[in-house]
């Protein structure tokens, strides 16, 4: 589980670096913070060590809220854990448990302490089951802010959101043991950085720096409550960035764009902060506001792979769904897509599996969820992405939107196949036929008379009827 006591690689510096009791004064209000535990000394050989034992602990507020919060320090052995290490940041849980606050930690660890063998690994055994325990009780955010290797890896990725510095990289087993085992050379950033795991969908947000970091964790927390049935905090309403998002719509339903313009134009400006953005882009994941009250966003990104579900996307949606099902954040969810990604790739990803995912999430939120279909909606993947049948509360459909079982050309093709086969212009004659059905069978207006969709309006609409329909179902006052 340990890489060893100390960190193994440094990434030069892209913004300044601060220590842990800089971190911590970086991201609470200023005079807000209370240490605790700073006397706590090592353990074992050489256990007259620093006072603090490599980690600082504290309580603090953030724009006025109390949260918990701590900082591991890399200059005190590395940054590794041990007994007393374990059982400041177990404190720090605890109160957080305890008082109803959210928890923001600052990681940077060589991993389980060596000098203190199986007691070390106990130590993350203690934190492991504590941040289990917080998940459906407070919001949980990490901040990489150095080379986190080993076990310091295992507690980020049970909180709800991890952000990385540019200097920061995080891995199991660090470029030297690669090298013993596999005789590979490899660098730290090239194997645990940034660019990796924003791919992979370890990492959420990236900052430059560690202050840009704090103040990264200061904005998510503005979405979030103190705790899991808390009240949302409220911010200043503002208007929508454009008065019709529909504007932005090619006319070509084969034409991307990018669903963020989109979004800019329903939701308070300057609102929006994207989630995991390099990871299953196909997929939008975020927080913004409406009327100054927090949503989750979740929408298909026709910019990239033309908005189609795959197996990783499925899982990116069903992540946030949970999580905010979790702290009680109202789901909108914008529908462009022309269905799952086909292909033995996929299959063997377990597009089935996280499929499944994805529709398990949206059938079990208890959170007030609003659908959108912007422009097509095909097959399972209309399902998938939060139906009226799935339980959602409202869903919309813009007007010239096709809703179906697949796309009008695949669909007149497979009905008409003798006809076309006679057919002396074949191209001319399926384009009248899919013309045809698309007008039958796909229209919004023909969705809404079979009830798949509770109303057909107006782009310029969303924002109005959205806001009108949270505040119908969960009680919000404009």
């Amino acid at each position: 589980m340990s890489e060893s006591s100390t960190t193994e690689a440094r990434h030069e510096t892209t913004g300044e670096r601060l220590g842990p009791a800089e971190r911590l004064q970086a991201l609470c209000d200023p005079g807000s913070l209370e240490p605790i535990r700073t006397r706590i000394r090592p353990q074992g050989p050489g256990g007259d060590g620093q006072p603090g034992d490599g980690v600082l602990g504290g309580l603090g507020r953030v724009r006025g809220r109390p949260i918990a919060c701590f900082a591991q320090d890399v200059a005190v052995r590395g940054g590794s854990l041990g007994v007393g290490h374990a059982e400041s940041i177990v404190r720090v849980l605890e109160l957080a448990g305890r008082l109803k606050v959210p928890v923001v930690s600052f990681v940077e660890s060589g991993g389980a302490r060596l000098q203190e063998g199986g007691a070390a690994l106990g130590g993350y055994g203690r934190v492991f089951r504590h941040n289990v325990a917080l998940s459906t009780v407070v919001p949980q955010i990490s901040v990489i802010a150095g080379t986190a290797a080993g076990g310091a890896c295992y507690s980020p990725a049970l909180t709800d959101f991890v952000a990385m510095t540019d200097r920061a990289a995080m891995f199991l087993t660090g470029p030297k043991v690669v090298e013993e085992v596999s005789g590979e050379k490899i660098g730290a950033a090239e194997l645990g950085g940034h660019p990796v795991h924003t791919r992979n969908g370890v990492c959420d947000l990236v900052a430059p720096s560690d202050r840009s970091a704090a103040e990264l964790v200061r904005g998510l927390l503005s979405y979030l409550p103190q705790s899991a049935g808390a009240e949302l905090p409220l911010a200043v309403a503002a208007g929508p960035e454009l008065p019709d998002p529909g504007a932005l719509l090619p006319p070509s339903s084969r034409s991307v764009y990018d669903v963020r313009q989109l979004l800019a134009g329903i939701v308070d400006a300057g609102s929006m902060l994207e989630l995991a953005p390099r990871w299953a882009r196909s997929v939008f994941t975020g927080f913004a506001r409406l009327e100054g009250r927090p949503v989750g966003l979740i929408a298909n990104q026709p910019r990239h792979l033309g908005g189609v579900l795959s197996a990783d996307s499925a899982q990116k949606g069903a992540r946030f769904v949970e999580t905010c099902d979790r702290f009680g954040v109202p789901l909108a969810i914008f529908v462009d897509t022309p269905g799952f990604m086909p292909g033995l790739g996929q299959e063997r990803a377990g597009v089935i599996r996280h499929g499944a995912a994805l529709v398990r999430a949206f059938a079990k939120a208890t959170v007030p969820r609003l659908t959108v279909v912007l422009r097509k909606a095909y097959g399972g993947a209309f399902i998938a992405m939060n139906s009226k049948e799935l339980g959602a509360d409202m869903t919309f459909a813009w007007r010239g939107a096709q809703i179906g079982v697949m796309g009008p050309q695949a669909a007149a093709a497979i009905l008409h196949r003798r006809e076309l086969e006679a057919a002396a212009d074949r191209a001319s004659r399926l384009a009248t036929l899919s013309e045809a059905y698309a007008n039958d069978h796909l229209s919004a207006d023909a969705a809404a008379g079979g009830g798949f969709v509770d109303e057909v309006i107006e782009p310029r609409e969303t924002r109005a009827r959205l806001i009108g329909a949270l505040e119908a179902i969960a009680g919000w006052r404009a």
